[in-house]
Formats: C-alpha cells, structure tokens, sequence
C-alpha cells in the first residue's frame, strides 16, 4: 500500500474521530464532515485514475456534488439555528425538547 494512501486513511480517520469527540457546535461537525468528504474525494479520485476504467471516473465527480449539497444544507441548517437560538450548539437541534 502507497503511503499516500496510508496519509488519506488517516486524515479521514482523525476526521471521523473529530466528529466524534467535538459534537457540541454545528461548526465544528461541519467541519470534520468536509474534512471527510475530501478525503474520500482524493481517496476515490486516486482509485479512479489507478483503475483506467472509463466508468470510474464519474465517481469522485458524483461525491463531489453530494459533498456541496451537504456543505449548503449544513451551512442554512447552522444559519438558521443561530438566528432562532442565538447559539450553534448540536443540543439546539433536539425536537423532542420542551
């Protein structure tokens, strides 16, 4: 295995730990969400370009776009918890509190 591949794993691994540990701010889980998502994005777009099959190329284009779908969602989810509660906090977003 190539060491740029052992360096993605381990940049989507300590993502995947950040977004495990630091869950109180929606920033910061957006945060680690996108640091995620681009490290799939050059983890696929390797593969894609390591198999030279034509249909593999679409692949990190189509994560692409699922990743700005999930930026803008994320970013007018934060814009509109922060306008009703003043706050960013992940606990906001409970609809089972009173």
């Amino acid at each position: 295995m190539h060491y740029i591949y052992i360096n993605i794993i381990i940049a989507f691994s300590m993502s995947l730990l950040g977004a495990l540990l630091y869950r109180s701010h929606i920033m910061s889980s957006l945060l680690c969400l996108e640091g995620m998502m681009l490290a799939l994005f050059v983890l696929s777009t390797l593969i894609a370009l390591n198999m030279q099959f034509t249909l593999a190329t679409m692949m990190p284009i189509i994560l692409l776009v699922f990743a700005a779908c999930e930026a803008a969602i994320g970013l007018s989810l934060l814009v509109m918890v922060s306008n009703t509660y003043g706050l960013d906090y992940v606990q906001n977003l409970n609809l089972l509190q009173c």
